[in-house]
């Protein structure tokens, strides 16, 4: 994904920048590209983490990044919709800015509906914490060619997996990828290059 025409691209040297920008823009805005300084460029610029943080800060979120040039990557930022999904470290940030005073009434709202709704309790891990659940792992049991397909997936193949197991909410939908991700692996020809 790229901007398009009349979709802001900005460049923000530090996050009090942005948060200037947004507490004007939060409401009646509905995207904003920033323009990162890529750590080799010797640009000074704000940081994703720091963006990311002042957008949870206005119930903004983070999306798409796409390479601009040698110097710069753009990083495509949008209020959150009504249903997504949080990320436990998303919301362990929220903690964090909430301790330090830095939530708008913007972003806490965003924080009460998922409350509200479910998606706060439902938040789902990052790549690097994601565990194979035990339903999961008892059916991989279950299927030795599944088991040793899964086990030679890379990172990124293997959370996507995890991922489509985490935001499922009902419990016949999740055994029904089970088993579908189980016979996918067991089918599995090659290496850690197919794609779940």
């Amino acid at each position: 994904m790229k901007p398009s025409p009349g979709d802001p691209v900005l460049p923000f040297a530090t996050w009090r920048d942005y948060e200037r920008w947004l507490a004007k823009h939060h409401k009646t805005a509905t995207v904003v590209w920033i323009k990162h300084a890529k750590k080799t460029s010797g640009e000074a610029s704000i940081t994703w983490t720091e963006a990311v943080d002042v957008a949870l800060c206005y119930g903004w979120i983070d999306g798409q990044s796409r390479s601009l040039d040698e110097r710069y990557y753009l990083q495509r930022y949008t209020p959150r919709r009504a249903r997504s999904k949080w990320s436990k470290i998303n919301r362990d940030r929220v903690a964090r800015l909430i301790a330090s005073k830095r939530m708008r009434p913007a972003g806490l709202a965003e924080v009460e509906r998922a409350k509200a709704d479910g998606r706060w309790d439902a938040a789902y891990d990052s790549p690097r914490t994601a565990e194979v659940p035990p339903d999961l792992t008892r059916a991989l049991s279950r299927a030795p060619k599944a088991k040793a397909s899964f086990a030679t997936l890379d990172a990124t193949n293997r959370y996507a997996i995890l991922h489509r197991l985490m935001i499922v909410k009902k419990p016949e939908t999740r055994a029904r990828r089970i088993e579908a991700f189980v016979a996918m692996l067991a089918a599995k020809r090659g290496g850690a290059s197919s794609t779940p």
